[in-house]
């Protein structure tokens, strides 16, 4: 180790730097109370990237009325899906960290570290790139774990990890994955993930690929996630064989009074009842870990819809969440995004 008058407390040899992994979600609250929700609620919807408005008029609608009126029952939704190890997106947003890094380390030439946040709430992406800093990283790959890209999510998640590297004196070599949402290996795993559920489940008469929704106003701005989602399912249908009349695709989890991305999920599921089907199967490719809009939004809300417009057989499929395949996608990815970073020894991540 070089050593400099007055700086023995400095290390600069190569063998103590590391790469960081970041892998991110949207969040969750610390606990399904109104009093969580609220502080949830405050910083989700204070991000510019989510509520494009004047700030000031929206301050008054937020702080006035939003979130003295929307935490209890958000709160009420939460306590439906809440399990013993809490948040269910928080435990298996873990298990994909612990899975990950166990995958990964025998590809990099020295030390690799992955770290998770959530954009919103615990664990924050301040303390886990402060984390990353701690454990020496040098190099930082950035995965969050949207498919589809839009300036809601990936984008958002770019402004509060540059807002906290601005802090920094020595900054690492950085670098983010901006979607995924037509790489092979994660439409073969949707598909895989589709077929293994029909073998055990049967088939359905419909199956209803669930994306979150946006305002139309996004994607009239130059958003891309309406066609990206449209090319996930697209190519996940083509791939299974389906017929046009097999599948649609729509978007839930509207908000407010604007006219949102359509068609929207719970409207197709009524009329589709009302049509005579009966046999339904959900799919929400969006979302990486099941959360309180796969658990509670499609399969308590959407399954009553369906089932009370005369439908008799609904079913969700569930996000890809900690299985082996979607581990081994992220390490692909990885591998993909970082390949002057890993052992070039290495042929190949398995799942």
């Amino acid at each position: 180790m070089t050593k400099y008058l007055g700086t023995d407390h400095f290390s600069h040899d190569e063998d103590t730097s590391c790469t960081g992994i970041l892998i991110t979600n949207l969040g969750t609250p610390d606990a399904a109370t109104p009093s969580a929700v609220r502080r949830y609620l405050a910083e989700f919807l204070s991000d510019p990237r989510i509520v494009e408005m004047p700030r000031w008029i929206w301050w008054f609608a937020l702080h006035g009325i939003i979130l003295r009126i929307r935490p209890k029952p958000v709160a009420k939704n939460y306590k439906k899906i809440w399990t013993g190890d809490g948040s269910p997106l928080l435990s298996i947003s873990k298990q994909q960290q612990t899975l990950l890094q166990q995958a990964i380390v025998p590809h990099f030439k020295g030390k690799v570290k992955v770290e998770l946040a959530m954009r919103y709430g615990n664990p924050s992406i301040k303390d886990a790139l402060h984390k990353l800093k701690e454990a020496g990283a040098q190099r930082l790959l950035v995965l969050p774990l949207y498919p589809q890209y839009s300036a809601t999510t990936t984008a958002s998640t770019f402004d509060a990890i540059t807002d906290e590297l601005k802090t920094w004196r020595w900054i690492p070599e950085f670098r983010m994955v901006q979607h995924y949402h037509d790489h092979d290996v994660y439409i073969q795993a949707l598909v895989n993930s589709i077929k293994s559920f029909q073998e055990e489940n049967g088939l359905p008469e419909k199956l209803l690929f669930s994306f979150h929704g946006l305002p139309q106003k996004y994607l009239d701005q130059g958003d891309p996630y309406f066609c990206e989602c449209h090319k996930t399912a697209r190519l996940v249908a083509t791939r299974m064989g389906l017929k046009d009349d097999q599948w649609i695709l729509a978007f839930q989890s509207l908000f407010g009074r604007e006219e949102w991305l359509k068609p929207y999920a719970s409207k197709t599921l009524i009329k589709w009842a009302e049509e005579g089907i009966k046999n339904v199967q959900v799919i929400c490719p969006g979302f990486s870990a099941d959360c309180l809009e796969t658990l509670e939004e499609i399969q308590v809300e959407n399954r009553g819809y369906f089932l009370n417009a005369g439908g008799e057989k609904f079913e969700y499929i569930p996000a890809l969440n900690d299985e082996p395949e979607h581990i081994g996608m992220m390490g692909q990815l990885i591998k993909q995004h970082a390949s002057d970073w890993l052992d070039i020894e290495q042929k190949e991540i398995k799942n």
